[in-house]
C-alpha cells in the first residue's frame, strides 16, 4: 500500500467539518490489521429500530460480494420495523473476485454482527474496500466486533469517517439542516474515493444518516433520484469500482410526520437538502482523486438530449489528453474538440462553442477571432477550471465534475500492493 504522505490540495480548508449527532444512529471503529498496520480500519454503524434503509450500487459485472449481500437484502429481504440495523464497513481488501469464499466471508461477518446486536443477519449491510482478488481475513474482523459493540457512540462518525478510507488524503464529511413542520432536521454524510471512481449507480463507499421519518420506498426514491445528478456525475480515471456502495438510513426520531410521498410539499425540501449533502460529498470524492491538483467542471448545452449531454461531458471528463493537458496548464482546446467527436452523441463541427470559464475559445466550429491563447494559459492556472460546450443541436444540458491527471496518480497506483 503506498503511503499516503500528503493531503490533496484541493481538501476544504476548514478540514472535517462538525458533524452534530443523529439520534439513533451510533458508530464505533477498530484496529483489525485487515492490510493496514497501525491505523482502524473497520467501522461499525447502528441504527434504531424503526429506522428505515436505501441503498444504490456499482452496476459492474463483477460486483464484489458485500455489494451483493447488500442488495440482496434490499431486494428480497422483509425488513421489520421491531429491529435495528447496522453497517460494517471494512477497508484494506474490497472482498471482490473471490466467488464462493467471499460470499461466505460476508455471510459470516453479517451473522456475527446479528448475533452481536441481536437483529435479524439481512439488517446487517457490508462494504469492503482495498485490494481486488485476495480472500477477506473476516476472523479478525469478527474478533473486533465485542470491542466495536461496546464503543459504540454517537459522537464518533468522524473516527468511521478515517476507518474506511484507502488512498483517500483526507476524510470526507458533510452536514445539512433545514426546517420542517417548524423542527430542525439534520442530514449528515461521509465518504471514501480517492480512484477507481467513474460510478453506474453509486461512487465508492457512501453513508447518509438522518433524523427524518421517510418511508422506504419514498427514501429510495429521493437517494436514486438525487445520486443520478451527484455522483452519477463524478469521474477521477473512468474505472467503475467493484464496490460502489451508497446507503443512507433514516431513523425516524425527529417529531414530525412521516414523509410518506412524493407529493408531499415537505418532499421538495427534504429531496433538495439531501441532493446538496450528496452532491458536496461527490465533490470532496473528486477533489481528492489520486494525485488531483486541479477541480474541473464540465458543462455541457445545447445538446439533442439530457442524455447525450451527459455522454459528452463524461468523453471529455474521462479523456486522459484533455486531463493531462489540464495538469500542464495548457489550454489545449483540440483535446476538447476531439473528445466531444468521439463520444458517440449528436455532435455537429460547425455548431460547436467551447469556452474556458467566460473566455470564448471556439465559435462555431473555428478558434475565435478574440481569442488569446495567453489568456487560456492564465486561466489553466486556477486551482478550480471550467470547461463550457455548447453543442448547438437542443436543449440538452448536463454538469460532469472530474480532475487533472498526474505523475502522483501513476505513482500512487503503480505502488498500491506494495
Amino acid at each position: 500500500m503506498a503511503k499516503i504522505t500528503h493531503v490533496s490540495p484541493l481538501a476544504p480548508a476548514g478540514g472535517f467539518p462538525e458533524l452534530p449527532p443523529i439520534a439513533g444512529v451510533r458508530f464505533a471503529t477498530a484496529e483489525a490489521g485487515v492490510r493496514y498496520q497501525g491505523r482502524t480500519d473497520v467501522a461499525l454503524i447502528s441504527a434504531d429500530a424503526g429506522s428505515t434503509v436505501a441503498g444504490v450500487f456499482t452496476t459492474s459485472s463483477t460486483r464484489a460480494a458485500p455489494v451483493l449481500w447488500c442488495e440482496e437484502s434490499l431486494r428480497n429481504s422483509t425488513l421489520v420495523d421491531d429491529k435495528g440495523f447496522a453497517i460494517l464497513v471494512n477497508s484494506g481488501n474490497a472482498n471482490a473476485f473471490t466467488g464462493a469464499v467471499g460470499a461466505d466471508s460476508s455471510r459470516r461477518c453479517a451473522e456475527a454482527v446479528a448475533k452481536a446486536l441481536e437483529i435479524p443477519s439481512n439488517h446487517v449491510f457490508l462494504s469492503s474496500t482495498g485490494v481486488i482478488g485476495e480472500p477477506l481475513p473476516d476472523d479478525r474482523i469478527i474478533a473486533k466486533l465485542p470491542l466495536l459493540e461496546a464503543d459504540l457512540s454517537d459522537s464518533a462518525i468522524a473516527d468511521a469517517a478515517r476507518a474506511i478510507m484507502t488512498t483517500d488524503t483526507f476524510p470526507k464529511g458533510a452536514v445539512r439542516k433545514l426546517d420542517l413542520d417548524g423542527k430542525t432536521i439534520t442530514l449528515t454524510g461521509i465518504a471514501k474515493g480517492s480512484g477507481m471512481i467513474a460510478p453506474d449507480m453509486a461512487t465508492m463507499l457512501v453513508y447518509l444518516f438522518t433524523d427524518a421519518p421517510v418511508a422506504t420506498e419514498l427514501l429510495q426514491q429521493m437517494v436514486s433520484k438525487a445520486n443520478a445528478s451527484t455522483f452519477n456525475c463524478i469521474t477521477v480515471d473512468s474505472d467503475t469500482s467493484t464496490s460502489d456502495t451508497l446507503l443512507m438510513i433514516a431513523t425516524g426520531k425527529a417529531d414530525i410526520d412521516r414523509l410518506d410521498s412524493e407529493e408531499d410539499p415537505r418532499a421538495l425540501t427534504f429531496g433538495n437538502a439531501l441532493h446538496s449533502l450528496m452532491l458536496d460529498l461527490a465533490h470532496q470524492v473528486v477533489k481528492d482523486g489520486e494525485g488531483a491538483t486541479k477541480f474541473v467542471e464540465v458543462r455541457i448545452s445545447g445538446a439533442s438530449s439530457d442524455a447525450d449531454a451527459h455522454r459528452i461531458g463524461k468523453a471529455i471528463a474521462d479523456s486522459p489528453l484533455v486531463k493531462t493537458a489540464i495538469a500542464g496548464e495548457d489550454p489545449n482546446w483540440g483535446r476538447v474538440v476531439m473528445a466531444v467527436g468521439k463520444s458517440g452523441a449528436a455532435a455537429d463541427r460547425d455548431r460547436l462553442s467551447i469556452s474556458f470559464g467566460d473566455i470564448l475559445v471556439a465559435d462555431k466550429g473555428w478558434v475565435s477571432p478574440t481569442y488569446q491563447e495567453q489568456d487560456g494559459a492564465d486561466y489553466m492556472k486556477n486551482s478550480d477550471i471550467v470547461i463550457n460546450v455548447d453543442i448547438g443541436l437542443g436543449e440538452g444540458s448536463a454538469t460532469v465534475w472530474t480532475c487533472d491527471l498526474t505523475k502522483q496518480y501513476i505513482a500512487i497506483n503503480a505502488d498500491y500492493r506494495s
